[in-house]
């Protein structure tokens, strides 16, 4: 598990391509065999990745977490962005087809992923929170996520959200996590850019075409900087980052949330015109 600390505005302002992607992108998280992990200092959230493809893989502890198991003080939500696949939480299955949410709640001891079919394996997206109270496994299809139909295509980014864990969804401690579809011909995400103070957050970018990239905006609203990313590669977003995007084509990202509140309209808009 890859340990990375928090940067403030000031530091990250003077940070060239490299050191930039360094902090703030993930990448390579999804590995043939094996569970990936980045634990980020923004809310003790960790980042992870599980592709099960010869074998059933399980979800390992870390000594950096000084937990007799890996969700003994933690929750976790998964989405599948792959083919079908099975989560196995203390010995009960739950199958997993693309684009359904698996939440794990604290203290469950065992967690593993399989794929239904080695040749089309499930790529399974993990996002974990600290956590202070026991809410029930729960499986979530996209189908019953409640999508909701936003944007036009005359400012390209017509686009469905699904939401998942969040105050009037699957329940949880902190964390809040679902995802956005945008259509094609649509491109831009997040618009209009915001920030939130008092929760971070993740975008995996999932479904990007593999010679198309998709341009993340990151930074304080008046000193904006960007990370090029590619097919599911997650963008870490500071508390005080704003955080939207643009693809050149369409793609589908999981926004995932944890700190001070888990109310999905709480942000601090800045609007287009006064961004620099």
């Amino acid at each position: 598990m890859e340990i990375r600390f928090q940067n403030s505005p000031q530091e990250t302002k003077q940070m060239d391509t490299e050191q930039l992607r360094k902090n703030f992108l993930v990448q390579n998280l999804m590995q043939d065999d094996t569970v990936q992990l980045v634990y980020s200092h923004y809310d003790r959230v960790i980042i992870g990745g599980a592709k099960p493809v010869n074998k059933t893989v399980v979800l390992p502890n870390h000594p950096e977490l000084r937990a007799g198991y890996f969700l003994e003080r933690r929750e976790l939500g998964i989405i599948n962005v792959g083919a079908a696949g099975i989560v196995i939480a203390d010995g009960k299955e739950f199958a997993v087809n693309k684009l359904d949410c698996v939440y794990l709640g604290k203290e469950t001891k065992e967690v593993k992923f399989k794929s239904t079919n080695k040749k089309e394996p499930a790529l399974f997206y993990l996002l974990s929170a600290p956590a202070h109270h026991k809410y029930p496994n729960k499986l979530m299809t996209k189908e019953k996520a409640s999508p909701v139909n936003l944007g036009e295509v005359a400012t390209a980014n017509k686009r469905t959200i699904y939401k998942y864990i969040h105050l009037d969804g699957i329940k949880s401690c902190q964390l809040v996590m679902g995802l956005t579809v945008l259509e094609n011909g649509s491109v831009w995400n997040s618009v209009p850019p915001h920030t939130h103070t008092r929760r971070m957050e993740v975008y995996f970018y999932f479904d990007v075409p593999a010679e198309h990239r998709v341009f993340h905006f990151m930074g304080q609203p008046q000193e904006t900087r960007h990370i090029v990313t590619a097919n599911n590669e997650a963008v870490i977003s500071a508390p005080w980052s704003m955080h939207y995007g643009c693809g050149t084509s369409n793609y589908g990202f999981i926004w995932g949330m944890a700190g001070e509140n888990q109310v999905f309209t709480d942000m601090d808009p800045a609007p287009i015109a006064t961004l620099k």
